[in-house]
């Protein structure tokens, strides 16, 4: 049927229309995508260009070399040597795991060190690195750099890593590095992107760990041109870190290697301490570890043997130890009577062999008494009823007093890790803390280092050394940090009578030069040397009545962990003092067979800078001296000794 004319307009209306619609969509469309094209080419065109740049070109951080440890003549105690090792950059390969196939067709991969890696890889972005091998041979990274182009994301690297050339021998002083771990990022307020970097070695423990900040140094940064599956085409330019600061110790590591070898397996730890500037000499703790385990992650098993060792060698005992003093804190005793103005120098106590104080029956070490004794022969003899007598007319407050001037109870502020307080109680302290009062009979333990009172090695040098010199001197262990020198503090006058500490100077010149003296054994021969020292002896169990009445057992009776602690203090030399030693042997019986010949032979070691002659010591010694001597430099050869070659 034809269509009318009306109709045939009525059609070209509508397509008139419609074409006027689609063709007005059209010019908008094409309008709006003129103005979107102009606005990503000329307005955004900056921004876009950066980020193909980004595509094209990786920027990666550079870590800083750490910085190097040495000692007080500039022998090296921690130092960074090449490590060689393969890493992997996630984000620059398709498939991980295919990658990582191959290349344990290269090289050998530890499965542990793997599933680590993997693990990294999913914690952290994918632009970090992670390392897939490390400490890999020369030939394995050759190998490696040879097949990078079939190996997308993958990087053969020579980096630094921490090592200590001396082994055990400063252990407990420098600490060691570490991979950081999440526990260790979870204690740091805005961490530096470098810390973020799995595997980064950072300071964990020790001197390593509280001086971080100075040894870390700062990043530095890389940008390479990749393609476009992610390989390393070139490297753009680098910027290098800056290195960290170099840090100089007070120790001196030919004393302390020293001190540490003669320490051997005891579970002992021994402190020396200039007397004119308060600078640690040696600073050991035995048995000791070697802290190269711990630089790339101890393994399970040489872990547990060292938590496992009851002789605990990853303790430093030196400063994080607490200890009864014994009768090396009669001198605070005697000192706080004589300040008090209740007993003269040559005023005598009777000495029964015990003292009843409240009903309660204190016994002196010597069953049978010392007799009439004044203030140089009770040092001497270390007769403990002499000091109990002094201590009830004294009171605590005098002693406690006396013994916070010598710095007993104080923590000292060293790059050190757990450095410990001690105790040095007071009524106030009982009240609070036992919520008990004082009583007499805690006095009278105090006296001689018993009951509450707890100090460390480090603690017992301070006091020798202020014993020795009058003058509050305090512990110093870094002497320079990039060169720039440490200042030491000030060491006032002790506001004691110098007159009353002469006397105390000469009971310890007897406990060491008289032949009834505790430590005459241990005596130094040579006049221009001779030493001034205390023995103690702490008890870590109670004695009975029973057993005290059928004969108390000897030390050599008891299991290890139940025998007494020894101790020994010194200074010398007596009529200039250089050095101040303090040693504490765990369960090592008696301070005058345990403690005191370590404390001599440290001494003599210090006083000669070197291997004593056999003249400096008592005759019937020497051939076991020079046995002794032979033995211990045996272990010189060993070590890797390296000085300071750069300014």
């Amino acid at each position: 049927m034809r269509k009318t004319p009306t109709e045939i307009n009525e059609v070209h209306t509508r397509f008139s229309r419609r074409s006027l619609l689609l063709g007005g969509s059209m010019a908008a469309f094409m309008t709006g995508l003129g103005f979107r094209m102009r606005h990503l080419q000329l307005d955004q065109a900056d921004e876009y260009r950066l980020l193909a740049e980004e595509n094209r070109i990786n920027i990666r951080l550079i870590p800083p070399a750490r910085g190097e440890i040495f000692d007080r003549n500039g022998i090296l105690l921690a130092r960074n040597e090449p490590s060689y090792r393969i890493i992997l950059v996630p984000e620059d390969t398709d498939d991980v795991d295919r990658v990582i196939a191959k290349l344990a067709t290269l090289v050998e991969l530890d499965p542990d060190e793997l599933d680590r890696a993997m693990t990294e890889m999913r914690r952290s972005p994918p632009f970090l690195p992670v390392t897939i091998a490390d400490r890999v041979s020369w030939e394995e990274l050759s190998r490696v750099a040879v097949n990078t182009p079939a190996l997308p994301g993958i990087t053969p690297e020579v980096g630094l890593s921490r090592y200590y050339p001396l082994k055990g021998d400063l252990a407990h002083v420098l600490g060691y590095v570490g991979p950081i771990s999440d526990y260790d990022l979870s204690k740091i307020d805005n961490p530096d992107q470098l810390l973020r970097i799995p595997r980064f070695q950072i300071g964990k423990v020790g001197l390593e760990g509280r001086m971080e900040d100075d040894l870390r140094g700062a990043a530095g940064t890389k940008r390479v041109e990749v393609n476009a599956v992610g390989r390393v085409m070139r490297e753009l330019d680098r910027r290098e870190g800056e290195q960290g600061d170099d840090v100089q110790l007070t120790i001196d590591q030919d004393l302390q290697s020293y001190a540490q070898a003669r320490l051997g397996e005891e579970s002992a730890a021994a402190v020396v301490m200039d007397c004119q500037t308060g600078d640690l000499l040696a600073v050991a703790s035995a048995p000791t570890f070697d802290p190269n385990l711990f630089v790339q992650g101890i393994s399970v098993a040489d872990y547990g043997l060292l938590t496992n060792n009851e002789y605990r060698p990853l303790a430093a005992k030196s400063v994080q130890g607490t200890y009864p003093p014994g009768s090396t804190f009669k001198m605070i005793t005697a000192l706080a009577a004589l300040e008090a103005g209740i007993v003269g120098p040559e005023e005598t106590v009777w000495c029964p062999g015990h003292l009843s104080v409240s009903n309660r029956r204190f016994h002196c070490w010597k069953r049978a008494g010392h007799g009439h004794v004044n203030l140089s022969q009770a040092l001497r003899e270390s007769c403990d009823v002499y000091f109990y007598d002094l201590a009830v007319q004294v009171g605590i407050d005098k002693i406690s007093e006396v013994a916070a001037k010598f710095g007993l109870g104080e923590k000292y502020d060293l790059p050190l890790s757990g450095v410990a307080r001690g105790l040095n109680p007071t009524r106030d302290w009982k009240s609070s803390v036992r919520g008990a009062d004082w009583v007499v009979g805690d006095t009278v333990n105090a006296s001689i280092g018993q009951g509450f009172v707890l100090t460390s090695p480090l603690q017992l040098a301070v006091m020798t050394s202020r014993l020795a010199t009058g003058k509050a001197l305090s512990p110093r262990l870094v002497k320079s940090v990039n060169g720039v020198e440490q200042p030491a503090a000030e060491a006032p006058d002790i506001e004691v009578n110098p007159v009353h500490l002469k006397e105390v100077q000469r009971g310890m010149f007897a406990v060491s030069n008289n032949r009834r003296g505790t430590a005459y054994g241990s005596r130094i021969i040579e006049d221009q040397y001779r030493m001034a020292g205390k023995t103690g002896t702490s008890q870590v169990r109670n004695i009975t009545a029973a057993e005290r009445a059928r004969g108390v057992t000897r030390n050599e009776d008891l299991p290890w962990n139940r025998r007494d602690h020894a101790l020994f203090v010194n200074f010398a030399p007596y009529e200039n003092p250089r050095i101040a030693v303090a040693v504490v042997v765990e369960h090592g019986g008696g301070g005058s067979k345990a403690a005191a010949p370590i404390a001599r032979d440290i001494t003599l070691q210090a006083l000669y800078n070197g291997t004593p002659p056999l003249t400096a010591y008592p005759a019937k010694d020497r051939e076991k001296i020079e046995a002794q001597q032979e033995e211990l430099q045996k272990l010189a050869p060993g070590r890797e000794i390296t000085r300071r070659n750069r300014a």
